[in-house]
Parts: structure tokens; sequence; C-alpha cells
């Protein structure tokens, strides 16, 4: 292999993790048994989250001061998120305002 090919396959390399590292890593929350399951969760900004609903009844993911909201996810939907103001997103669901769970973006 010749220099110029080995700076090509570093450059690509470096890009490749870099572009990796900045699209941010994926975590899941399972809503199941009137539960958001963690109910606490940690990321950091640019993640994105992915509610999947895995009760027998619609659910929602609210946070009315942040303005998000999912709408109604049906059994076994699921609806992303991709976090970037950092602090405490503190969530319900609207259908069941009993079940909360917090997002914590750092």
């Amino acid at each position: 292999m010749n220099l110029r090919a080995a700076r090509v396959l570093i450059c690509v390399a470096a890009l490749s993790a870099a572009g990796a590292h900045a699209a941010g890593t994926t975590h899941a929350v399972r809503i199941e048994g009137m539960k958001f399951i963690p109910e606490r969760l940690e990321v950091a900004a640019g993640d994105t989250v992915v509610w999947t609903n895995k009760d027998f009844l619609p659910h929602s993911v609210t946070a009315r001061e942040e303005r998000v909201e999912s709408g109604d996810l049906a059994p076994d939907k699921s609806w992303r998120f991709t976090a970037r103001k950092k602090g405490e997103m503190h969530y319900i669901c609207r259908l069941h305002p009993v079940m909360k769970g917090v997002l914590v973006v750092k």
C-alpha cells in the first residue's frame, strides 16, 4: 500500500468514527404494566430515545412544558425522540397521568 492510500484509509476511518459518535446513542424505554421502564433515564445531548408500547392499552409520551408529544401509541408501536436540550424532561402518559417518567439530558 502506498502512502497516499494509507492516508485516505486513515481519513475514512477518522470520519467514520466521528460520524458514529456524532449520531449519538439510541436508548430504549419500554411501556409495560402501566409504567415507563426505566422511569428515569440519563442520556447525552444528541442521543435518541425510543419508547415502545408493550402494554395492551394505548399510551403517550407527553411533556407539555417542553412541547413534546408522541400522540397515542397503540400496542407494539414505537416513538423516537432525539434529546437536544440539556436538563430534566418530566413526562407522563396523557391517557394515564399516574404514569410518569424523567429523561435527564447531560
